[in-house]
């Protein structure tokens, strides 16, 4: 097990889509290990694999003490209502910018051994699933963005 350096933004491999797990393995196993880890810290809330260098579709969240993991996850259901609090990632350290997500949402994929697992939340949980989601789809936040809050991001990205 080990805390992984994270990639910021800049790298391709956050702006690629990431593959699907077919192998439930060893591998596999010490990924998600490094996932979890590397989550374990106060102020992180989510890590896709891409963020750590690792092109497969899984990833880990840290959500009011809670850690787990979620592999080839696909959001299948989203609330109508939405929310649009600050967000933030840990491959644009120290940017946050309003951000509009579902308020609920439900996440279906598999666990490190290739069991069915749902995850779904509100709020935070449900901000973290579809952010992670989108770093697998290679995506970042800054992506969803508009208008002013957009504009105002990307001046404090030029710095």
């Amino acid at each position: 097990m080990a805390v992984r350096p994270i990639r910021e933004l800049g790298d391709p491999v956050l702006r690629t889509p990431c593959d699907p797990v077919r192998a439930f393995d060893d591998k596999l196993a010490a990924l998600v290990r490094d996932l979890e880890e590397t989550v374990d810290h106060p102020g992180r809330a989510g890590l896709a694999a891409n963020q750590i260098g690792v092109s497969l579709r899984a990833f880990s969240y840290n959500i009011d003490g809670e850690i787990g993991h979620l592999v080839n996850p696909v959001i299948v259901e989203r609330s109508e209502e939405t929310q649009d609090g600050d967000e933030g990632c840990l491959s644009v350290p120290g940017l946050y910018a309003p951000t509009v997500r579902a308020m609920w949402c439900a996440a279906e994929g598999v666990d490190v051994d290739g069991k069915p697992l749902r995850l779904e939340g509100e709020g935070l949980m449900a901000r973290c699933l579809q952010h992670e989601v989108d770093h697998l789809d290679g995506k970042v936040f800054l992506d969803r963005l508009t208008g002013d809050a957009r504009k105002a991001a990307f001046r404090a990205l030029r710095g």
